[in-house]
């Protein structure tokens, strides 16, 4: 995997990122959901490589190797403004004081608030099989609750620990033939370690507290996105299904937006890799690109 890409640790403070990276051109930061690791992009990096960008994949504080502070009590430390924090700070040691941003799944939600938070940084953002945290939340009913009740087990203290760490292969499933050897085999080891299972449990506490508070301040204070967004979601996933048409919700979160479904399961880096890498590269490719505090 990642052939040509350049593997190593950064310290962004208080976590320490596991990085690749490649390329000479417009810089292009890739954020990958759970439970997966950077390796999910080992079949779109090197496309958009080609396609004359340089690309960053990190592993989020406390996934796949990177390692991030002990968990709080308020479980900010592992919320989406910490690990937005710990991606600026990355890009800059890379060298990247402006690049755009594609999140998907909980890569999503940490690519949102990097928007939010560090608009002079992002010239444009992608969020692949994503619609905020907050308006998941005010739109559960028991159709979501039944599909995505895993968001409110992982949410209970202890608990989760100690069912998926007593058979971690039993409880995360992957097929090695669709994802590619070395990705699930990467992906694998991390679900494996324990501490990686607390961080990425973690992350799901922070969604159902501190990041839906953060997003319910930026909605009353009339905060959106306005750089130029991308919006894209897996058709043979739930989305759609669940919460109907996803730009009907964005519209309500960004000033300059457009979006399609891709025809893939829920990991689509993986599963279709030349559709997504082909929306991006002609998204990234703006003549003149606006940075997310340009109206």
């Amino acid at each position: 995997m990642f052939e040509g890409f350049v593997s190593e640790n950064i310290d962004v403070g208080d976590a320490s990122l596991f990085v690749r990276h490649s390329g000479a051109g417009f810089p292009v930061l890739l954020l990958h959901g759970h439970p997966r690791t950077s390796a999910t992009w080992h079949e779109v990096a090197p496309r958009l490589v080609r396609q004359g960008f340089t690309v960053v994949c990190p592993d989020l504080r406390g996934y796949g190797r990177s390692r991030g502070p002990a968990p709080s009590p308020d479980h900010s430390a592992h919320s989406k403004r910490a690990m937005a924090g710990d991606m600026v700070r990355l890009m800059r040691a890379l060298g990247h004081d402006r690049f755009a941003v594609a999140g998907h799944d909980r890569g999503s939600y940490v690519a949102l608030r990097l928007a939010l938070d560090h608009p002079a940084a992002v010239v444009r953002l992608a969020l692949l099989d994503c619609i905020p945290i907050s308006e998941h939340l005010r739109r559960a009913n028991a159709k979501f609750a039944a599909g995505w009740w895993h968001w409110f087990f992982f949410a209970q203290p202890e608990i989760p620990e100690r069912v998926i760490n007593a058979d971690p292969d039993g409880w995360y499933h992957g097929d090695p033939a669709r994802m590619g050897r070395e990705n699930y085999d990467e992906w694998r080891a991390a679900t494996r370690r324990p501490e990686v299972v607390r961080a990425m449990l973690e992350d799901y506490r922070a969604g159902l507290t501190v990041d839906r508070r953060d997003e319910e301040a930026d909605r009353a204070a009339g905060r959106r996105v306005t750089c130029p967004l991308l919006v894209s979601w897996s058709l043979r996933d739930d989305l759609e299904e669940l919460h109907g048409d996803p730009l009907v919700i964005w519209r309500e979160w960004a000033t300059d937006m457009r979006g399609h479904g891709i025809d893939s399961g829920h990991h689509m880096a993986e599963e279709a890799p030349e559709a997504l890498a082909t929306a991006l590269a002609d998204f990234f490719s703006p003549e003149k690109p606006r940075r997310c505090d340009e109206s």
